[in-house]
């Protein structure tokens, strides 16, 4: 009998990715979706749907021991909200009481994965410098500290939990690292300010992968850094970008004053249709940090992970996708 998995954000960029994992390992996979979700994107896959009231403990309990669920990956969340109330409500909140209900459950429940983020720990200061699992947590934006604060809140909650912490994470179906692909695309390279970065990434099948292994590895709990294992400075994205499509695009940089004004403006503007920014003042913390490097060391020690792509495989075989898709034309 097949061992059965919840995965939350189902019908997200990343959760499609751990859910076409959890099928080739021979998981039996429940997707919680909302009502409103789209899911055409699953359909034809061997998944059932769950909808959760994440608010109500007694009920996510009653499903998990009803559907009999050995596992969870967690890999909902919000990513933009207007406020630090609903990040933490969600990105924490939520988290908890999937948890507890887990705990709560009365059965052999075996394992939960949550996806949390680099974002929870912060960005170096300096160069030279990997960010290491136990490296003094110091998140520039709401969203880091949201994932921050579930990652307290779980060490509380005695169920075996093991925490992901990817970088940047792309791959097919991304939307926000798509938005740089699409602008290099139509010929324009920007940059925010000019000084050196030192930046991560992960591809999405790389993140699902450790993710479902982390799951059926009995010894594996505690938090790992997951990135490509690679560093890469601010320009290799685009010139790897640009190589593949064969297209050249106008590199310039934007003073970081007149970001700000930029990110001020659609803050105020956002801000009074009641709408998160794409743009803000925080978000120029993270978007500009000096050193995103991380040593994935423990990760392979302990969870034997091995990523399969670089960030030159890894953006061929997004672009592939792109191309085909025609998100990019």
């Amino acid at each position: 009998m097949s061992q059965k998995v919840l995965i939350t954000g189902a019908s997200g960029f990343l959760g499609y990715h751990i859910i076409q994992s959890a099928i080739e390992n021979g998981l039996e996979v429940y997707a919680a979706v909302r009502k409103n979700s789209d899911i055409k994107h699953l359909e034809g896959l061997p998944v059932l749907y769950l909808f959760l009231n994440y608010e109500d403990e007694e009920d996510i309990a009653q499903q998990i021991v009803a559907h009999q669920i050995d596992f969870i990956i967690h890999a909902a969340g919000v990513t933009k909200a207007i406020r630090q109330d609903i990040y933490n409500k969600v990105n924490a909140g939520y988290t908890l009481n999937l948890a507890r209900a887990a705990k709560k459950s009365g059965r052999n429940f075996k394992k939960m994965v949550f996806i949390s983020s680099l974002a929870a720990i912060g960005p170096l200061p300096e160069h030279h410098h990997k960010i290491v699992e136990d490296s003094f947590p110091n998140p520039v934006t709401a969203y880091g500290r949201s994932k921050l604060l579930a990652e307290k809140g779980l060490a509380d909650i005695d169920l075996p939990v093991v925490i992901l912490r990817p970088t940047a994470v792309y791959g097919p179906r991304d939307k926000d690292i798509f938005i740089m692909l699409k602008t290099l695309n139509s010929g324009f390279d920007p940059y925010i300010g000019n000084f050196i970065q030192e930046l991560s990434f992960v591809h999405a099948r790389d993140v699902a992968d450790i993710a479902v292994k982390s799951l059926l590895l009995n010894e594996a709990t505690g938090i790992y850094n997951i990135t490509d294992g690679n560093s890469y400075n601010r320009y290799q994205l685009s010139d790897i970008t640009k190589r593949i499509l064969k297209k050249k695009a106008l590199r310039f940089h934007l003073p970081m004053p007149m970001v700000r004004s930029l990110a001020f403006v659609l803050e105020t503007t956002n801000g009074w249709l009641k709408k998160p920014s794409v743009l803000s003042r925080e978000k120029l913390h993270e978007l500009a940090a000096k050193n995103w490097i991380c040593d994935i060391s423990k990760a392979k020690r302990e969870l034997d992970f091995l990523p399969k792509f670089d960030l030159q495989t890894g953006l061929e075989d997004s672009i592939a996708w792109y191309t085909k898709n025609n998100w990019l034309k």
